[in-house]
């Protein structure tokens, strides 16, 4: 794209007086004037690019430059798109947070759903339902689970056992942000707006991008805790002390970093995130000599809610890429029906780390799978019978596992004892 193209079709807007800039150069193509692009002909002239596909110039009406420039269609369009990635990852995210879990040995008790019948979050209880139905090993068995479910570990760490707290609130945030999206691009929010009925035209503020502005910096700052999230977890699958696994998921450490540089290439997104989570909106300029002397800021906020969201899905692949490593050292044993589709997914794209090699190819990899929504393609099938077919929980039992059944039985033998005794 030409430098300058790029500055006013993705930037120069304020939001609020509408995406004037932005809009006013896609406005520019339908009238043949300015820069089109089409896989024809690349970026060129537009009343060239309209030619090649037999199309004419459009010749405006009163009223209809105002129409096509006056309003939010670039934050909203943006918005759209980020709201649709939000949700696409968020929901892959509690899958490949599971996998992590059993490649952990954590425990699948956090996800109870008395536990979350008492914080009735929609958004945590279908998060946790999800690591259920992934999970719950007497209906997909797991050997991995079996392996150590007698284990002396009490409880897990926050990373494992409160997913469905923090992915929770990111599937909340997205449904608020998806509302507003959806009412802004269902609605009119040019000016001055014509009521042919009452015969009147009225100068309003319908163009002023405040809401899908507040709604997007919301949606960057929910979605980025997924990542946030996901590099602890990822360090916990590369640290030994933590994972029982071999230092940076490889063998011969010594000769090889394994996943040391992806798990750096992760903790540099968070961060980056960290600054692009700042909220645009919270600022104003003044502009067209004072007319205009409130604005919104949403076309930053749009642009950079598809950034942070962007980065969420790559630190997510390092996960995905992560665990499915870490399974390499628990074989033979087998992990869920569900979670076993999903690493010989990533397996048919990027094969096992026996040594160092270029890593960005796999990475990349593992990222389409996600942005083509593949990993959940092949989990929801299993996430939907689960919920379809109502299967009983299970609560596989734990001897670190508190039962007050076991302790009240225990006093009622203690009591008799003592009493016998006396």
């Amino acid at each position: 794209m030409p430098p300058a193209c790029h500055i006013f079709l993705s930037k120069g807007t304020v939001g609020a007086s509408g995406d004037l800039a932005p809009l006013s150069h896609l406005a520019l193509g339908l009238m043949g004037e300015g820069k089109m692009w089409s896989p024809k002909s690349g970026w060129a002239d537009s009343k060239y690019v309209l030619q090649a596909h037999g199309l004419k110039p459009i010749t405006l009406k009163p009223k209809e430059g105002l129409a096509l420039i006056n309003g939010t269609q670039m934050i909203t369009s943006l918005g759209c798109e980020a709201v649709e990635r939000a949700s696409a990852i968020a929901r892959q995210a509690d899958i490949v947070a599971a996998l992590t879990l059993e490649v952990l040995k954590g425990t699948t008790r956090a996800f109870d759903t008395d536990i979350h019948a008492l914080r009735p979050h929609r958004g945590q209880i279908e998060v946790a339902f999800r690591f259920r139905s992934l999970l719950d090993s007497d209906h997909h068995p797991s050997e991995i689970a079996e392996s150590h479910r007698f284990c002396d570990r009490v409880q897990d760490a926050y990373t494992l056992r409160c997913c469905p707290q923090v992915h929770g609130v990111v599937n909340d945030t997205i449904a608020f942000v998806k509302d507003i999206i959806t009412t802004e691009i269902n609605s009119a929010t040019d000016n001055p707006m014509v009521f042919a009925e009452r015969k009147e035209t009225i100068s309003g503020g319908n163009f002023h991008g405040e809401y899908p502005a507040k709604a997007l910096d919301y949606l960057a700052i929910g979605v980025h805790e997924l990542a946030a999230i996901s590099e602890r977890r990822i360090e916990r699958l590369c640290n030994p002390s933590l994972s029982e696994l071999p230092p940076f998921l490889v063998t011969e450490g010594g000769l090889n970093s394994g996943f040391m540089i992806a798990h750096c290439t992760a903790a540099s997104l968070v961060s980056e995130n960290k600054a692009l989570c700042h909220p645009s909106s919270v600022d104003s300029l003044s502009t067209s000599a004072a007319t205009e002397d409130h604005v919104s800021m949403g076309g930053w906020a749009a642009r950079k809610a598809l950034k942070v969201i962007e980065h969420v899905e790559q630190v997510l692949a390092i996960e995905l890429l992560a665990a499915c490593q870490g399974i390499e050292f628990l074989r033979p044993l087998k992990t869920t029906t569900p979670l076993e589709k999903v690493y010989d997914l990533v397996r048919s794209v990027v094969r096992p780390w026996m040594k160092d090699r270029f890593m960005a190819p796999d990475i990349e990899a593992t990222h389409r799978l996600l942005v083509d929504q593949k990993v959940w393609q092949v989990a929801q099938p299993y996430i939907e019978k689960y919920r379809r077919e109502h299967i009983p929980e299970s609560r596989p039992i734990s001897p670190t596992a508190f039962s007050l059944a076991a302790s009240e039985n225990y006093s009622h033998r203690h009591c008799d004892s003592k009493e016998d005794s006396e």
